[in-house]
C-alpha cells in the first residue's frame, strides 16, 4: 500500500469516510462491516493503480521509449525523436500556442518526482518540441518524452537530453 499514488490513497480515504458509525450500528447483520468496506476500497484503489501502471508501460512500449530503446537511439545518433500519430479530426500545423505547450510540459515535469523541470529545457515550434538538459537515467529520457508527447498540440518530440554523469 506504500507504493500507491497519493491521489488513489485520498480516494480510498474519501470512500471510507463516507461510512459513518451510525450506519454501522443500525445496519442489518448481513451488511458489510466497515473493515470489509475498507478492504474493498483498498482493493479497488490497488486495481486502479495497476491498470494505470500497465497503461503507462504499454505507451512506453508503443512509442519505443523503454530504457533499451533510448540507449540504442543515443548510441546511434545522440538524440531521440518520436512522432505522435494525429487523431481523427486533429489538425497538423494549425495555430498552435507554443507558450501553452511549453507551460503544460514544464508543469508535468514539476509534478513528476523523478524529473527536474530545472534541468530540462523545453522549446516548442508549431507542435515540434525539443528537450535539452540532463536526467538521471535513460528511462527518465523516455518518461520526459512520453509526458511531452502526451500533451495537446505536440506532434513530434526531439530529445537532446543526456544522462548526467553520476560521478560528479
Amino acid at each position: 500500500m506504500k507504493n500507491l499514488p497519493p491521489l488513489l490513497l485520498t480516494l480510498a480515504g474519501l470512500l471510507i469516510a463516507g461510512c459513518s458509525d451510525k450506519s454501522a450500528q443500525n445496519a442489518p447483520a448481513d451488511e458489510s462491516t466497515l473493515s470489509q468496506k475498507m478492504d474493498t476500497a483498498a482493493t479497488q484503489v490497488k486495481d486502479a493503480a495497476v491498470k494505470a501502471k500497465d497503461a503507462v508501460a504499454d505507451k512506453l512500449t508503443e512509442w519505443k521509449l523503454t530504457p533499451a530503446d533510448i540507449k540504442a537511439d543515443l548510441e546511434k545518433s545522440g538524440r531521440v525523436v518520436r512522432e505522435k500519430t494525429l487523431a481523427a479530426g486533429e489538425k497538423a500545423g494549425g495555430a498552435i500556442d507554443n507558450a501553452r505547450i511549453v507551460t503544460d510540459i514544464n508543469g508535468k515535469y514539476v509534478a513528476d518526482k523523478d524529473l527536474s523541470a530545472l534541468k530540462i529545457n523545453v522549446d516548442a515550434d508549431q507542435g515540434v518540441v525539443t528537450l535539452r538538459g540532463t536526467v538521471q537515467s535513460a528511462g527518465l529520457i523516455g518518461r520526459a518524452i512520453e509526458l511531452a508527447l502526451d500533451t495537446d498540440g505536440v506532434t513530434q518530440v526531439v530529445s537532446l537530453l543526456q544522462v548526467e554523469d553520476q560521478d560528479q
